[in-house]
């Protein structure tokens, strides 16, 4: 690229086009991209975890949401910042690599890799699991390594296939949320149904108060919370590849407070007055509960199909972000550079294979120990996506600071608020990595994290090693586009 592409880029903002340092096609539009956004935000951690944390918290656990809402919108808000500076697929890696140095970019792409891996594990057996549900004759590894396939093609044809099936796959989730809030609604109302004699908003006090075990188990229920937000975070992957981000990304972003407010507060809210909180147990969802005591014909096999959707979905997701995310890693150098080719579909295939390859001992775990399988890759994920926030945070903090000091220019979407947004929300994770290091039932996350970083630390001694140069070299085209 000459000096007067680059000089291009930067005034046009890096968003007109396909970039050409990127490659990819920008083949996601603004309806694809914000399904995508809601999407992110509906996961099996609200249709499956929230039972869990109901038991433990009560009906205070919607507040439990609502605050965990909030600093996943100052955390989105940060990241479009910085996207809107910026936009490239692969953003978080390659944000913290340009405020923290090389090191930290190459530690965020693995470890944001390493996330949608055993997320793509978990939900391969989540999504076993539920066809389980109605063919109980059919093995757990078999179906899980059918739908691996299926979607490993998905993702090998073009981004625009992904961005149309995650489309869907979120229709059916906002179309059967939206379905059980007014079912909710109509239930306490007009009072039909099983549950209409005992249906009351009053339910949300009187048994033991909203607060029921206490503050300090509603706060023990935040990790668990945190676990369902993962992936709200995708839509700063698409970047390199929506064909208006500009436009697109800012209109995701602002649309999260209402996502969360109607599909995780007011969900939880409908059902928690519908169904007295005593009456959830763990490993039950409270959706199908809900629509059991309601008392809707083929409830549970309507939520179950839902959940399946959901666990599709983020599978999907997985292989999107991960031959993404190595792509940007070899391209810094701190990946092969295999990573980096793109398919005649314009496609990471390299990249996508060998993920899916990685995601398919979720498979062989499926097959060695189908009843413990999910339970051994969840609460990785929860660590990991934690790290990936607070490198967006830090980053966001540190660019404002270059703004303000006239070294970068201002993006076009600036956060509220600053960078003030971004430590209160550094301060928050900081607290729930306190509350799962307290857990003894959750901190062993933490012990698989840092045996990865020390598999990192002595993967970037080698590297450094091998090729001096290769970790702190950066594309000049990379440097400032937009």
């Amino acid at each position: 690229m000459t000096s007067a592409q680059v000089d291009t880029e930067k005034t046009s903002g890096g968003t007109s086009g396909q970039t050409s340092e990127e490659g990819y096609e920008r083949g996601l539009g603004s309806r694809q991209v914000q399904m995508i956004a809601i999407g992110g935000a509906i996961g099996v951690g609200l249709f499956l975890g929230a039972g869990a944390n109901i038991a433990k918290a009560g009906p205070s656990l919607i507040v439990m949401y609502a605050l965990a809402g909030a600093i996943v919108f100052f955390i989105m808000r940060a990241l479009g910042e910085l996207l809107l500076y910026r936009p490239v697929s692969g953003s978080f890696a390659e944000y913290s690599r340009e405020f923290l140095g090389p090191f930290f970019g190459y530690f965020t792409g693995w470890t944001y890799w390493l996330m949608w891996v055993v997320t793509g594990m978990a939900e391969l057996t989540a999504a076993a699991i539920y066809v389980h549900y109605w063919f109980p004759g059919i093995p757990q590894w078999v179906t899980a390594l059918v739908f691996l396939v299926i979607l490993f093609g998905v993702n090998l044809i073009s981004v625009k296939v992904f961005g149309e099936l995650e489309f869907w796959f979120s229709m059916v989730k906002v179309t059967a949320l939206i379905g059980m809030i007014v079912i909710g609604l109509g239930v306490l109302t007009f009072g039909f149904s099983a549950a209409g004699d005992t249906a009351a908003v009053s339910n949300l006090w009187a048994f033991d108060g909203f607060f029921p075990k206490g503050v300090g188990s509603s706060l023990m229920t935040l990790q668990g919370v945190m676990f369902a937000y993962l992936a709200v975070e995708l839509v700063g992957v698409t970047a390199g590849e929506s064909e208006d981000p500009e436009k697109t990304l800012p209109k995701a972003i602002n649309t999260l407070p209402w996502r969360i407010a109607l599909f995780y507060v007011g969900a939880l809210t409908v059902i928690l007055c519908v169904v007295k909180w005593t009456e959830f147990a763990p490993g039950v969802s409270p959706f199908v509960a809900a629509f059991a005591k309601i008392g809707i014909p083929a409830g549970a096999a309507i939520v179950n199909f839902v959940v399946l959707t959901a666990a599709l979905s983020s599978c999907n997701s997985g292989m999107y972000s991960t031959g993404r995310m190595l792509r940007n890693l070899a391209d810094s150098g701190e990946a092969p550079a295999a990573f980096k080719k793109l398919s005649a579909t314009k496609t990471p295939a390299f990249g996508i294979t060998i993920s899916v390859l990685f995601m398919g001992i979720g498979v062989v775990l499926n097959y060695i120990v189908p009843d413990k399988a999910f339970g051994y890759v969840t609460s990785v994920a929860t660590a990991a996506g934690i790290w990936t926030w607070l490198m967006i945070l830090i980053s966001h903090v540190l660019y404002r600071r270059a703004v303000v000091a006239g070294r970068l220019p201002a993006s076009s979407f600036p956060a509220p608020g600053g960078a003030v947004c971004s430590w209160i929300a550094i301060a928050f994770l900081l607290f729930v990595t306190c509350l799962i290091a307290y857990d003894p039932d959750s901190r062993v996350c933490l012990y698989v994290m840092a045996g990865w970083a020390a598999a990192l630390a002595v993967g970037w001694t080698i590297l450094k090693n091998r090729t001096p140069a290769a970790p702190t070299s950066r594309d000049p085209e990379l440097e400032k586009v937009g």
